[in-house]
């Protein structure tokens, strides 16, 4: 099965040995988004504002692979305090008002750059 590397300017450079989004057969595999700007500087700003950035990255790596917040099949996000939940939920919903994605929510003790939020993704490109 060949693979492809998806990549954009449009949304932070990975910070690891890793892809943004990797195209394998009909899915997109996306990697974990946390609340950079597409600079890579990290944003300032309560759980609202760390979510909505990284729904903007999200939608910045699928527009590279051609897709949309439509193609997405499964997402999971890390929070580092499930206090955080119900925000997080109400702005994701707004990205996904009609056929919502399958989704797992977990906490963690900790994530990248001492973020609180992460979120990635499978999308389906056929």
């Amino acid at each position: 099965m060949e693979k492809t590397i998806i990549t954009t300017d449009s949304a932070p450079a990975a910070i690891g040995p890793y892809s943004q989004a990797v195209k394998a057969g009909p899915m997109v595999f996306f990697s974990g988004q946390i609340p950079l700007r597409a600079d890579g500087s990290l944003v300032d700003g309560d759980i609202a504002v760390q979510t909505e950035q990284v729904m903007k990255n999200l939608g910045a790596v699928l527009s590279a692979a051609g897709l949309d917040y439509a193609a997405v099949v499964k997402t999971t996000i890390y929070l580092t305090d499930l206090a955080d939940f119900s925000v997080v939920n109400d702005i994701y919903g707004e990205y996904f008002k009609h056929a919502p994605p399958a989704r797992a929510c977990v906490q963690v003790s900790a994530l990248p750059k001492g973020v609180d939020i992460e979120i990635e993704g499978i999308a389906c490109c056929e």
